[in-house]
């Protein structure tokens, strides 16, 4: 049996070259157009046992959230459109070539968002593995023999520059390949700390309010000393022209999550870059073996998931949607104003999870719980309802709020104020 290793794929993986091993590697059976089974036994189309009921989760003992905190990895992130479901469906009925697959699903994503000449694009699972994996190809290029080594960097570039504000539990992703990251604060700070031995130089986008080089300089500074620039951009959409805007600015890779407002599938993200280096970060994850992104696998029906959920995407009404969110939010916010001691306000966060959010203040003096505890009576609710909290306010989105959830949120948030009001 041919197995498919790094070292058999040369640069024509990611432009749709392997497609001729499907024919061999199935001995000739036709695939691509022929009608294929559900499955091995012929399953009739009736569940039995798990999901027999139809709510798995009530099935194995677990209580259902009602999300007013946003996009969260921890709650599921958001949920996926009936229509992507389906055509994860139909991409699960079929086999395919991995890399073949990539490519194809690459080509047709640059082609949507308009990318730059010279720009692709990969799905990956999740924006974490498009970190790791785009910082894998920088370090490696298309190397087997690098691509096997890391994270041992012996004989490769092994620094990565980040602004110490920009500093945060995501760039284990990127130490996670062997780098040591190097901290500046200042432009005279990059001028020294550029070396041989720098790979790239990191932006978090999420911190560009906190760090002193803003994010069209730190593009230029690392063009001119002659590294790429990486943008960790994974929740900063809507808009939907930021899936272009920094790819038009010059940053040379790009991730993206894929599981967020896009609605695509959980496990997958994007990283969106250059050919070369994106065709590079291919190589060192699954399907390739004896790579480090081998654990970080995508498969075959999320890949098809995010496309269709990029496209369904791509042609909504952002403002309809925003329109029928601050709807929701007005009916949190019309419960609750008239309780003593509450104040609220409205805001679009400007950089990652730009959407509607509503908070509500609470004077300390007014209530016998805080926050915090407050959050957790709603957190302790059948069902749970997820909200987010900080010093004296309780916050709260409408993104993944679900038909008639809103007033179940405004009654419960309404009823745990009033007993702690004093």
């Amino acid at each position: 049996m041919r197995k498919f290793v790094t070292a058999e794929i040369s640069r024509r993986g990611l432009l749709g070259g392997l497609a001729f091993l499907a024919g061999s590697v199935l001995g000739g059976r036709r695939l691509f157009g022929a009608a294929m089974p559900d499955g091995p036994t012929g399953w009739n189309g009736k569940i039995t046992g798990l999901g027999a009921t139809g709510d798995v989760y009530k099935e194995l003992g677990l209580t259902p959230v009602i999300n007013a905190q946003g996009t969260e990895t921890v709650l599921g992130g958001s949920l996926i459109r009936p229509e992507v479901t389906a055509v994860m469906e139909l991409a699960a009925k079929q086999f395919v070539v991995i890399m073949d697959l990539e490519a194809t699903v690459g080509k047709r994503i640059a082609e949507l968002l308009k990318l730059p000449d010279g720009y692709s694009a990969i799905v990956t699972s999740g924006a974490a593995s498009a970190i790791q994996n785009g910082y894998s190809g920088i370090l490696t290029g298309g190397s087997a023999a690098n691509i096997a080594q890391i994270p041992d960097l012996t004989g490769m570039k092994s620094e990565v520059i980040i602004q110490k504000a920009h500093r945060s539990a995501w760039d284990h992703q990127i130490r996670a390949t062997g780098v040591k990251l190097v901290e500046v604060e200042t432009v005279d700070d990059v001028h020294n700390a550029l070396s041989e031995r720098t790979a790239a130089m990191h932006f978090l986008n999420l911190s560009d309010p906190d760090g002193q080089i803003k994010r069209p300089d730190w593009v230029k500074l690392a063009h001119a000393a002659g590294v790429p620039a990486f943008l960790d951009m994974a929740a900063d959409v809507p808009p939907k022209s930021r899936l272009t805007d920094y790819a038009e600015m010059g940053y040379d890779l790009i991730a993206v999550s894929g599981g967020k407002a896009i609605r695509g599938p959980q496990c997958t993200g994007l990283l969106i870059g250059r050919e070369e280096m994106v065709h590079n970060a291919l190589l060192n994850m699954s399907p390739n073996e004896d790579t480090l992104g081998r654990p970080t696998k995508v498969g075959k029906e999320e890949i098809v998931g995010l496309l269709k959920a990029l496209e369904l995407y791509l042609a909504e009404d952002q403002e309809e949607l925003d329109k029928e969110q601050w709807r929701k939010l007005d009916t949190v916010a019309n419960r609750v104003a008239k309780i003593p001691g509450v104040t609220l306000t409205q805001e679009v966060p400007e950089i990652a999870n730009h959407f509607p959010a509503l908070q509500v203040h609470l004077d300390p003096s007014k209530f016998s719980a805080n926050p915090h505890q407050i959050a957790a009576e709603l957190a302790a609710m059948k069902p749970i309802i997820s909200v987010s909290e900080g010093p004296g306010t309780i916050e709260m989105t409408a993104i993944d709020l679900q038909p008639g959830e809103d007033r179940m949120v405004a009654d419960a948030l309404y009823g745990v104020l009033k007993a702690h009001s004093v």
